[in-house]
């Protein structure tokens, strides 16, 4: 198999500018949906949050010496803890002060993320794996993905816009779903195997446009596109001392290590898939560069929150983009980071980007979504999980039903009410499923303790 028979961009290696741009663009439209809600549901200035998240994103790459492919947008972890303290009702920008007060609680959080990240350097991370091993992180990947099935069914189906299910959405949902799928079967080598959810997104567009004009369905608003100056520059807003903030946020940092180490495991197993395949011979080590990932993560936290934007995480859409078109380049995603930051002051562009209608989003949604969790079971067969051991058994069905089940049951709102108060579904599943795992571990370690003690025992003859 020759290397140029294949495909795609290892995270060293630069496209052409062209290109670059458009696969970059790419990224943006994948991470733009999520990262405008986590404003709309916290009370952050949206075209602040974009400008945080291009910017963190920036200091993420820099903070990690462009080893980790990975794109840093608004967390949807920490939306109950600083909706908590912003008071924020869906769409309404929060007071000055109030998003200040949380600012200093994601600062805050974000040195937990450093110092854990520090630890985890300072101990190495094959004593880490034993605290988060692939029984662990492969089903916290999935859960993270089918968490979000309900995200993309309602949107795909137009539930949040017309408070049921609507054909016309259906339609234009099926219309992108199946471009995408299409374009990535199809498309397999050359440069259009790089923009399947470009091409994809770019067809349920048109067809939602088209729609428009033949069937009156509106599922487009172009009002608000030129409502601002051309030129705006995004509202930032100064952090204020608040520790009821920084109780209510800081420990949000620490359940979203499992995240971090599914993510990496993830970007790690297709990296070096396609190096394999490239017949390169670098090897690309990812997966053990938690400790780095934690301290970018805490950086990334930190500068979002300096300027006036919400706690980030590594995008798993992001990702699910680079596993499908095979491209991992640190070129793209600072160029995706660059272009985003560029956006947060040009109102126009940001404002056609919202008019993609949530018929389009839910449709490249279900895929993207699936997609992360599929790279969960990935991990637990690329590295071997015993699916017939009863212990590991025990972690995965805790893991999923937990995180699954708390996503989709009570008001689904992530949360579960449990002994007077709410803890986050995808957290506390990563708690669980930690924690029986370190029980087992010590059990094991107290049996092995005491086999080896009966064998060097002395037999006493008795005679």
């Amino acid at each position: 198999m020759s290397q140029k028979s294949i495909t795609g961009y290892l995270p060293d290696e630069r496209p052409g500018w062209g290109k670059l741009i458009l696969f970059a663009f790419q990224h943006i439209l994948v991470m733009f949906p999520a990262t405008v809600l986590v404003a709309l549901l916290t009370g952050f200035h949206i075209s602040t949050t974009i400008f945080a998240s291009g910017l963190a994103t920036l200091c993420f790459i820099l903070v990690t010496k462009g080893k980790i492919p990975l794109y840093y947008g608004s967390s949807f972890s920490y939306i109950a803890a600083i909706v908590g303290i912003t008071g924020a009702t869906f769409g309404n920008v929060a007071p000055d002060q109030l998003i200040g007060e949380a600012q200093f609680g994601i600062i805050l959080s974000g040195l937990v993320s450093i110092g854990a990240g520090v630890l985890v350097n300072a101990f190495g991370f094959s004593k880490i794996e034993k605290i988060l091993p692939p029984v662990v992180t492969g089903p916290i990947a999935m859960i993270i993905g089918l968490s979000l099935a309900g995200t993309a069914i309602n949107q795909a189906s137009g539930w949040s816009d017309l408070g049921s299910a609507g054909s016309h959405y259906w339609a234009i949902a099926l219309i992108t779903l199946i471009a995408i799928i299409t374009f990535t079967v199809v498309f397999k080598k050359g440069f259009l195997s790089q923009l399947p959810i470009l091409l994809g997104i770019m067809a349920g567009y048109l067809s939602s446009l088209f729609s428009d004009l033949i069937f009156k369905t509106n599922f487009m608003d172009f009002s608000g596109v030129f409502a601002e100056s051309i030129l705006v520059v995004p509202h930032f807003t100064l952090p204020k001392v608040s520790w009821r903030a920084a109780l209510a946020i800081m420990p949000i940092a620490l359940a979203t290590i499992p995240e971090s180490t599914a993510h990496l495991y993830q970007i790690d197993l297709y990296v070096n898939d396609l190096a394999k395949k490239k017949e390169t011979t670098k090897t690309y080590v990812i997966q053990d560069k938690l400790g780095s990932n934690l301290i970018g993560d805490g950086i990334g936290d930190i500068v979002s929150a300096l300027v006036g934007g919400p706690a980030g995480t590594n995008y798993g859409e992001n990702i699910s983009t680079m596993a499908i078109t095979k491209n991992f380049s640190i070129w793209v995603l600072g160029g995706a980071a660059i272009l985003t930051m560029g956006l947060a002051f040009l109102s126009p562009i940001a404002n056609l980007l919202n008019t993609i209608p949530q018929a389009v989003i839910g449709g490249a949604s279900i895929y993207l979504f699936g997609v992360i969790a599929a790279q969960g079971i990935a991990i637990m067969i690329e590295k071997k999980v015993d699916m017939f051991s009863s212990k590991n058994l025990a972690i995965i069905a805790l893991i999923l039903i937990i995180g699954i089940g708390g996503a989709f049951g009570f008001d689904q709102s992530g949360n579960i009410p449990i002994f007077g108060t709410t803890l986050p579904a995808i957290a506390t599943a990563s708690i669980v499923g930690i924690v029986v795992n370190a029980i087992f571990l010590i059990a094991e370690a107290i049996q092995h303790k005491r086999t080896n003690k009966v064998k060097e025992e002395p037999i006493i003859n008795q005679e």
